[in-house]
């Protein structure tokens, strides 16, 4: 799974991460709350996708609210199971909702995102911020659609997005290697495939050669940071991102405290 990403590179840098980028005047960048994103709040978020032959840049909702989602009740049920694609059904089940929209493709601009490890006797799961190396902007991979349901008061009609997840590498099946989507990582992939990715004419057989693609794990780099998902501060009074000391924390590799100990 990928439920929580960080965005607070700066504008700049982001117009020059893809070529001729269109960026909507209604882009915000608000680096207070886009430090840490997460999934299940549907915030809105930029991403960048290619239509008519023209890289745009627009403020999607994290989360698919699918065609079927023809009322709020619909809308409130299911969307939570929407953040996230596994990579295998894009193309490997026939009767898949990604695979009906897996034309509409887009990338997640972040410079971090964070994943839980599950260490024996640690009663918190320890959040760790995962990057790619010398990389201080990249893309998740994605998916994109519009709501079927307009906006009661403007009319408009919401577009949504959802991260796409594949089996993990070695490192991140240590990381990442507890609760029931426990083994899976963000599809993560080199620059210049980020940029194939927006193409409009690939074939599903290009589609399928940048899903099965593996991220290294030399490629990435990762500290534990401190527990994310509260509004307390750190009691180091550090940043959200700055790694943090956990007490007996045990290496990768090793998921119980107590073999710390002896």
């Amino acid at each position: 799974m990928c439920y929580d990403i960080s965005f607070s590179t700066k504008y700049e840098m982001v117009t020059k991460y893809v070529p001729d980028l269109v960026v909507d005047p209604q882009v915000n960048f608000d680096y207070d709350t886009s430090i840490h994103v997460v999934a299940q709040s549907y915030m809105k978020k930029p991403i960048i996708y290619r239509e008519n032959g023209v890289n745009h840049m627009k403020m999607f909702e994290w989360g698919v609210i699918a065609d079927y989602m023809k009322t709020p009740e619909l809308v409130k049920k299911s969307r939570q199971w929407m953040c996230n694609a596994q990579s295998e059904k894009i193309l490997g089940d026939k009767k898949s909702y990604w695979r009906r929209i897996r034309k509409q493709r887009c990338i997640i601009p972040v410079d971090a995102f964070f994943e839980h490890r599950e260490v024996k006797g640690i009663k918190n799961k320890i959040p760790y911020l995962i990057k790619q190396k010398d990389r201080p902007l990249f893309g998740l991979l994605g998916l994109y659609a519009y709501s079927p349901i307009p906006d009661v008061e403007t009319g408009e009609v919401t577009g949504t997005f959802t991260v796409i997840t594949r089996k993990a590498n070695s490192v991140m099946e240590q990381i990442h290697n507890g609760g029931p989507n426990a083994g899976r990582m963000p599809l993560l992939v080199p620059y210049e495939m980020e940029l194939k990715w927006l193409q409009e004419d690939l074939t599903d057989e290009e589609i399928q050669e940048i899903l099965d693609y593996e991220m290294p794990s030399e490629e990435l780099e990762y500290h534990p940071v401190y527990t994310i998902r509260t509004t307390k501060p750190r009691p180091d009074s550090k940043g959200k991102l700055e790694p943090f000391e956990w007490p007996d924390l045990p290496p990768l590799g090793v998921d119980s405290a107590e073999q710390t100990l002896f």
